[in-house]
C-alpha cells in the first residue's frame, strides 16, 4: 500500500485536475448558448435560400447554372475538413479526421487533397494527406464576411478545374451531447431531385429568373460553407463540455476513491502505532 504522503500529493493532484475540468466545462458551456442561437438562427434561412434556388432552377430549362454546375469527370478532389484549433473535446476532431481518411480512401487512383478549417484537423491529415490550404485563424474572428473568402477560393479551384470535385466534411449539431458527422457536395451543384411538383404560381421575377439564379447561387455557397462552420463551432463547445462534465465526474471519483484509501491507510497506520505502545508497555510490566 501507498505511504500516506504520496496518497495526500495524488489526492491534491486529482483535486487540480477537477478544478480545471470543471471550469472549462462551464466556460464551454457559456460560449455554448451563443453559438447555438447563432446556429439555430442562421438554420432557417439557409433552408429557404436553398429551397429558392431549387424552386427556381426546376422552373427553367437547360442549364442555367453555368461553371457552377459543370460535371467533369473525377479526377482530382479536394476535401474540406472542418475541425477546431483545440482539443479536450473528446471524439469531435478524430471522427471528422477518419471521415475525411475514408472518402480520400474511396477515390482510389484519383489526387486527393484536403483544404483544413481548424488546426487539429490540418496537424492530423497533414501526415497522410497533401494540405493545399489551413484556415485555421477563421474561428479568432467568425463572421460571414471571412468565411466568404474562403468559400471565393474553393470557387476559383473548382471553376478553373483545378479540381473537379469539392466536399465538406463536419460535424453538424444536433445538441449538446451529439454531434453527427456530415459530408456535403460544396461542388458541383448537384441536380435538384424532389418527387414533388413544381409550383405554377404566376409570380413576377425582376430581373429574370436566369439573372436570380446566377446572382443566387454564389450567395447560397457561401451561406452554404457558413453555416458548415457555424454547426462545427457550436459541435465543438457542445463536445467539449460534455467531455469535460465526464473528467469531472472522474476526477470526483478518483478523488473519493483516493480520500477513502488514505483514511484506511491512516487508520492502520494508528492501529500499527497502538499496538507498538500496548507491547511496550507490557514488555515493561514484565
Amino acid at each position: 500500500m501507498a505511504n500516506l504522503k504520496e496518497i495526500r500529493n495524488r489526492i491534491t493532484s486529482v483535486s487540480s485536475t477537477m478544478q480545471i475540468t470543471s471550469a472549462m466545462k462551464m466556460v464551454s458551456a457559456a460560449k455554448l448558448k451563443k453559438a447555438q442561437d447563432a446556429i439555430t438562427a442562421m438554420r432557417p434561412y439557409a433552408e429557404k435560400l436553398t429551397e429558392l434556388l431549387q424552386s427556381l432552377s426546376a422552373t427553367l430549362d437547360g442549364d442555367v447554372g453555368g461553371s457552377y454546375t459543370t460535371q467533369r469527370e473525377v479526377n482530382k478532389v479536394l476535401i474540406v475538413a472542418i475541425t477546431s484549433n483545440r482539443g479536450l473535446c473528446g471524439a469531435f476532431n478524430s471522427n471528422v479526421v477518419k471521415q475525411a481518411k475514408l472518402i480520400a480512401d474511396s477515390y482510389s487512383g484519383k489526387q486527393v487533397d484536403v483544404f483544413a478549417i481548424g488546426k487539429k484537423g490540418n496537424d492530423a491529415l497533414c501526415k497522410t494527406n497533401t494540405v493545399i490550404g489551413n484556415k485555421s485563424e477563421v474561428f479568432d474572428n467568425l463572421t460571414f464576411d471571412s468565411i466568404s473568402e474562403i468559400a471565393q477560393i474553393l470557387t476559383d479551384k473548382f471553376i478553373s478545374g483545378e479540381y473537379d470535385k469539392i466536399e465538406i466534411v463536419y460535424n453538424q449539431f444536433k445538441n449538446a451531447a451529439t454531434q453527427i458527422v456530415q459530408t456535403e457536395q460544396f461542388l458541383p451543384l448537384a441536380p435538384v431531385k424532389s418527387d414533388s411538383p413544381v409550383s405554377t404560381s404566376d409570380y413576377i421575377f425582376e430581373p429574370s429568373k436566369e439573372e436570380i439564379v446566377l446572382t443566387l447561387i454564389p450567395k447560397s455557397l457561401r451561406t452554404q460553407l457558413y453555416k458548415s462552420i457555424r454547426d462545427s463551432f457550436a459541435s465543438e463547445h457542445g463536445a467539449r463540455m460534455t467531455a469535460m462534465h465526464k473528467a469531472t465526474d472522474n476526477a470526483t471519483e478518483l478523488r473519493d476513491q483516493l480520500k477513502l484509501t488514505y483514511n484506511k491507510a491512516r487508520q492502520a497506520a494508528i492501529t500499527n502505532e497502538i499496538l507498538e505502545i500496548v507491547g511496550g508497555a507490557e514488555a515493561l510490566k514484565g
